[in-house]
């Protein structure tokens, strides 16, 4: 068989699209740093100065469950009535899917908006992608016609995850695994206006809010092939619970979806994640970012089962507010299920150091949940922040990866016949 012919891609082509890069990475920061604005806003009134008007603890049982069950209420309102339904089910979708009718947005943005203000454990990841990806392709299709809808896409996926993470070595290293466009042209021409957009929106997202994800931890000192075979072993036990929590997520997602009504399918969401969070404490409510930067400082005062605990409650958490149809994402509460495994296995093994702990527990359990692995990788070392760990790391991804290779993925398939064609989407 003859190999296809290469394509080359003429260098006026690549600058012709590197100014609508920037404008994309540009408005895709701000799009995601304006609604996590917004919904920090309205968290700090509910939580806060609501909680300070009634004169009620806002930490307390009654609050926390109230809190959580009326916002299960206020999403399924949302999604019952909202035009477009506020989209499809996240549950059943990865992190880039069809761009939506742009008559969809609003009611996506107020639902993850609502969702992340209200204590949920998801991240706005799904819904900001699938709100970044309708904006560009709605306006690009009308001012550049010639420029096809999955070019459009993979810019805005790039501009966002540039935005999401601070950086555009995440789009860099997400988009080689996908490897998007026509595979005939080399590689860095088919990423080159994707990786312009990531620059752009990483840069405007630093100018505007921080969304570090370094946790405070104590300094490492390369190990060698001990270290290497700790983290192979930490990674795979992390790992197999992710992979626990990916055999469980259709099966909830089922049970969940005999309520056929979403207003109160997910007020019973809320009420049950206010339970979980009653048990597992207000650690354990929200996306994780800002809450797993807290758990250094339960060194010495929680036991390793108590951390084992909080990452388990976490993952139950994630997987009641995604099976029922809550609009967010499952990446942010992981990262935080990953962090929390690795302070319970540096506690109970004072001789494994804490950063080594840390990243080998993030990766093995974003492997499972992501199925990518250099994502994987690049999270655990912004968490650890220290490059010294990668040979350990990479080694850690590689076992999570024969592990979980082949197996069912976080993203739920119901059953029953295929539904019709969305009018939601184009």
């Amino acid at each position: 068989m003859s190999e296809p012919t290469a394509v080359r891609v003429p260098v006026r082509d690549l600058l012709r699209m590197a100014v609508p890069a920037v404008v994309i990475g540009a408005v895709c920061a701000v799009t995601l740093v304006a609604l996590s604005e917004l919904a920090a806003v309205l968290e700090r009134w509910l939580w806060g100065g609501l909680a300070d008007r009634v004169g009620v603890d806002p930490d307390s049982a009654p609050w926390i469950v109230g809190v959580l069950t009326l916002t299960g209420l206020a999403v399924g309102l949302v999604v019952r009535f909202a035009p477009g339904h506020a989209g499809p089910d996240p549950a059943t979708h990865g992190l880039v899917s069809v761009p939506l009718a742009p008559r969809v947005l609003p009611g996506l943005a107020v639902a993850m908006v609502l969702t992340l203000a209200g204590g949920v454990s998801l991240g706005p990841e799904n819904p900001i992608m699938a709100i970044n990806a309708a904006l560009v392709v709605t306006v690009g299709a009308r001012v550049m016609p010639r420029v096809h809808v999955p070019a459009w896409v993979v810019m805005s996926t790039a501009g966002t995850l540039g935005a999401m993470f601070g950086t555009p070595v995440a789009a860099a290293l997400m988009l080689s695994e996908i490897s998007p466009g026509d595979r005939r042209a080399p590689l860095w021409d088919r990423l080159f206006a994707p990786l312009v957009a990531a620059i752009a929106g990483a840069l405007t997202s630093a100018r505007l809010a921080d969304h570090t994800f370094d946790v405070e931890l104590p300094p490492y000192v390369w190990g060698g092939v001990r270290d290497v075979a700790l983290a192979v072993a930490i990674a795979l036990a992390a790992g197999g619970l992710g992979l626990g929590a990916s055999y469980a997520f259709s099966p909830l997602h089922r049970l969940f979806h005999r309520v056929q009504n979403p207003v109160l399918l997910l007020t019973l969401g809320g009420l049950a994640l206010g339970v979980l969070g009653v048990v597992g404490g207000p650690i354990t409510l929200f996306r994780g970012l800002d809450q797993m930067k807290v758990l250094p400082e339960r060194v010495g005062t929680t036991t390793a089962l108590g951390f084992l605990g909080l990452a388990v409650v976490k993952l139950a958490a994630m997987l009641v507010a995604s099976t029922t149809a809550f609009r967010g994402g499952r990446i942010f509460p992981v990262v935080f299920v990953g962090v929390a495994l690795g302070f319970a296995v540096g506690t109970a093994f004072p001789g494994v150091p804490m950063a080594l702990a840390v990243g080998a527990s993030t990766t093995g359990i974003l492997v499972a949940a992501t199925r990518s692995g250099w994502l994987s990788v690049f999270i655990a070392v912004a968490v650890v922040s220290d490059v010294t760990l990668l040979p350990a790391l990479i080694a850690a991804m590689l076992a999570a990866w024969v592990l979980v290779a082949n197996r069912p993925e976080l993203v739920a398939t119901p059953s029953g016949p295929p539904p019709a064609q969305d009018p939601t989407t184009t």
